[in-house]
């Protein structure tokens, strides 16, 4: 069957993986709302947040990671005050540098879109979907999306299958239809496949040991660069057409 949509993973997929100390993030946050005990505050704050990313794997994404406000609720951040909002800010920033869009992007997007294909994002993530909005819309690729989930607005992640049927079903495709482009071999390519979906495979980022498990899943194709899923896709279509 035809591949009508490509859905895309932002983080390791649409962005390219970086190595970053989550720690310093952390930092650059707790460092203006609470300079006293800022070292303290960052190390609660980046606990509470692995232990959230560690729940999201055990559950197979049955439940999610949640939102940053939880964070910093359980942190006992008063998340109405002005410097809150003036070290998230700042936490932000410090992400900034980490989070451009692949270069090949443009291009493929458009390419896909032309071959009458439709895109989506679906991500993993905390962050609120105004701020992922606000990064894709700096790059120049937010309006080549024709819908995007982001897993703050909901109670499960991935691998669980009821995200990907989310994604589908507003994109009215079947899954049989759709492909999904990750970074990470159990979110990414075992939950897509696992509704019916063709995952591609992008293997290089350096996925934490925790939140990392191959299962013995062979992703339908690996590519080495996002550029490289135009012609997975076309072939993929030509042998079906």
């Amino acid at each position: 069957m035809a591949i009508k949509a490509v859905i895309f993973d932002w983080g390791g997929t649409l962005t390219p993986w970086h190595n970053v100390d989550l720690k310093q993030l952390w930092l650059g946050y707790a460092s203006i709302y609470d300079p006293t005990n800022a070292d303290s505050l960052a190390e609660k704050l980046n606990d509470a947040e692995a232990s959230r990313w560690l729940r999201q794997f055990d559950t197979n994404g049955e439940i999610g990671t949640g939102i940053l406000d939880e964070l910093f609720h359980e942190a006992g951040v008063d998340t109405s005050s002005a410097a809150h909002h003036k070290a998230l800010i700042n936490y932000f920033l410090g992400w900034e540098p980490h989070t451009y869009t692949d270069p090949d992007a443009v291009a493929l997007l458009e390419a896909l879109r032309g071959y009458g294909i439709k895109t989506a994002v679906l991500s993993n993530t905390m962050w609120p979907r105004s701020h992922h909005e606000s990064v894709l819309e700096r790059d120049g690729v937010l309006h080549l999306f024709d819908y995007s989930l982001f897993t703050s607005e909901l109670a499960t992640g991935k691998p669980h299958q009821s995200v990907f049927a989310h994604v589908l079903y507003n994109l009215d495709v079947s899954a049989q239809e759709a492909a999904f482009v990750g970074d990470r071999l159990f979110d990414d390519i075992h939950g897509a496949q696992s509704v019916g979906m063709r995952g591609i495979w992008i293997p290089h980022s350096k996925i934490p040991a925790s939140q990392s498990s191959d299962l013995g899943i062979t992703p339908a194709a690996t590519v080495q660069k996002l550029g490289e899923v135009l012609d997975v896709v076309t072939n993929w279509n030509n042998e079906d057409s």
